[in-house]
């Protein structure tokens, strides 16, 4: 399905620290962005009837079902650089991507 780094389950874990503790950790697609679709990343307390819950270590992933068609195996990780840090997208799925790495496109 999706694989998290070890980078970003304690980034996601540290993020998630400072949310209440019944919040979940979602990853979204959305339309826009410079390639057409991206990468949406957020706490929600609430989960749809149609999301599938992963739960990946410590961390429990809502994905909705248009998304989980975008991301089949996908790997996110976490780094930091000079410029501070940010979450990593590989997606094979992607036919292309955008300089900024969150925005992509798949071919249909």
């Amino acid at each position: 399905m999706i694989h998290l780094s070890p980078a970003a389950i304690n980034e996601i874990g540290r993020l998630k620290s400072k949310q209440p503790s019944d919040t979940l950790f979602r990853l979204r697609v959305k339309s826009g962005g410079c390639a057409d679709l991206f990468y949406d990343l957020a706490f929600d307390t609430t989960v749809q009837f149609q999301d599938r819950v992963l739960a990946l270590d410590d961390i429990r992933v809502v994905i909705d079902p248009e998304s989980l068609n975008y991301i089949t195996g996908l790997s996110l990780d976490y780094s930091e650089d000079l410029t501070g840090g940010g979450f990593r997208f590989h997606n094979p799925q992607a036919t292309s991507t955008c300089n900024c790495g969150n925005s992509f496109s798949i071919s249909q």
